[in-house]
């Protein structure tokens, strides 16, 4: 299996203060992860550090092809289109239709070609289940068909890595669990997946790979 993120004795720091450290981080292609954890226990430091939005204080970390120790600013944004995140509160442009959030994405990508950013919006819509409402705004949405366009907007790029940082806490259980699986869907299609989550209920019902964010370290 090959590694997509591998950290090796890693340290984060947020405002100055240790957010994590000691932290070893092996993690493979097509896995399923979660990330639990007490509210401050550092999962949305180690989360936003594989983005290279939070730098490598000290250790060594690979994340993809990238040293995030010495990666060049010009390359992040490289970096962070082969990785899709899913936010807690959405983060959906509000003054669009959802189908034009996920045309705005493929557009500050890169992107030119009308037909193939089409193909790619119906394509990642069809996926999730909400081709049949791309023309409505984010507020005519429900919380769960919300963030199922959120999930949508993550695999536009066929990213190798998908981040989800609570994405259920907004949803009622059973739209949750609907969420939890398209997730685990996504990860045995090949895709890396890492789902941080104060819900331990989705552990036994789907099961994966568990890591506990605890004491400034990970186990």
């Amino acid at each position: 299996m090959n590694k997509v993120i591998d950290y090796r004795d890693v340290e984060l720091h947020r405002q100055d203060l240790i957010a994590l450290r000691h932290v070893n981080l092996s993690v493979g292609e097509g896995e399923f992860v979660y990330l639990i954890g007490k509210v401050g226990s550092g999962k949305s430091s180690l989360l936003k550090s594989l983005y290279a939005d939070i730098p490598i204080a000290g250790g060594e970390a690979r994340v993809l092809d990238y040293d995030l120790n010495t990666i060049r600013r010009r390359d992040i944004p490289f970096l962070r289109r082969q990785i899709g995140i899913v936010f807690q509160d959405f983060q959906l442009l509000t003054d669009r239709s959802a189908y034009a959030n996920l045309k705005f994405v493929l557009e500050a990508t890169g992107w030119k070609d009308k037909s193939d950013i089409e193909a790619r919006i119906e394509e990642v819509l069809r996926g999730v289940g909400m081709l049949n409402k791309s023309y409505k705004n984010p507020h005519e949405l429900s919380g769960g068909e919300q963030q199922r366009i959120v999930i949508a907007r993550a695999l536009l790029n066929h990213p190798r890595i998908i981040l989800a940082d609570e994405p259920t806490g907004n949803l009622d259980p059973a739209t949750g669990e609907a969420i939890v699986n398209r997730l685990h869907d996504i990860a045995r299609q090949g895709t890396t997946v890492i789902m941080a989550t104060h819900n331990l209920s989705f552990v036994d019902q789907f099961p994966g790979r568990v890591i506990k964010c605890e004491n400034h370290t990970i186990s």
